[in-house]
Formats: structure tokens, sequence, C-alpha cells
């Protein structure tokens, strides 16, 4: 094999027609992300991009949209604490789950209901 992997480019979450201004307002402002260019090319098919680390985050129209309610992207964050309590104090919900040895974590919901993660290992 002359190939490897070397990593995940990108995660796309979707969202229903119109979705563009709420995914800018949560992603951007309330999550902290920002925004990246589309393509020229792709702009047409609506949605937006958002860039998390060395990542990005691309939230698609999807006609019929329902929302992803166990698949979610997890993101890795230091000083997850402080995170939490920033998205509290802009009246995120965080929802708790099972957890996991080594992991800090909690939930949230975009505001299209896609379920996120959010994590910070245990040193």
């Amino acid at each position: 094999m002359n190939y490897n992997f070397i990593g995940i480019d990108h995660v796309q979450l979707a969202a229903p027609p119109g979705c563009e201004e709420k995914a800018r307002d949560f992603y951007g402002e309330i999550l902290g992300l920002n925004e990246v260019d589309k393509p020229d090319n792709l702009k047409g098919r609506g949605g937006c991009w958002f860039k998390c680390g060395n990542h990005e985050i691309h939230i698609g129209v999807q006609e019929n949209f329902v929302p992803a309610k166990k698949a979610h992207p997890a993101f890795s964050i230091n000083n997850l604490t402080e995170y939490k309590n920033r998205l509290i104090s802009k009246q995120v919900t965080i929802k708790e789950d099972a957890p996991i040895k080594g992991r800090n974590r909690f939930f949230i919901d975009d505001p299209f209901g896609n379920r996120i993660e959010f994590l910070e290992y245990e040193i």
C-alpha cells in the first residue's frame, strides 16, 4: 500500500433550508468557531463552513431534514469546565451522559437538533 490516512478533513452536519443565519449565530457566536469561505462553485448549495482546530465543520442544507440524535461530532477542547460555563451563560442546555474513564464530557444540541459532544481527556 502506498497510502496512509492522515486525519479527518471535515465533518458535515445537516440542517434545514434557510439555516445559515442560525448556523452562523450558533457555531460562530455561541460556540466561537471562525467561519471559512465556501468555494465559489459550492456557495449556491447554501449552508456554511467553520474552522475547528485543523479541521472544518460543514453545515449543509438538506431537504426533508431530520436531526442526528445519536450520530455526532465530538470536539476535543482544553479547559472544558470553563467552556461549559461559557455555553451555560449563553443559555445553551447542557446534557450529561454516562461517564467514560479518563474523559470529561458533555453534550448539547445545535439549533437544528443535531447532537454535539465536547470532551477533555484527563491528564
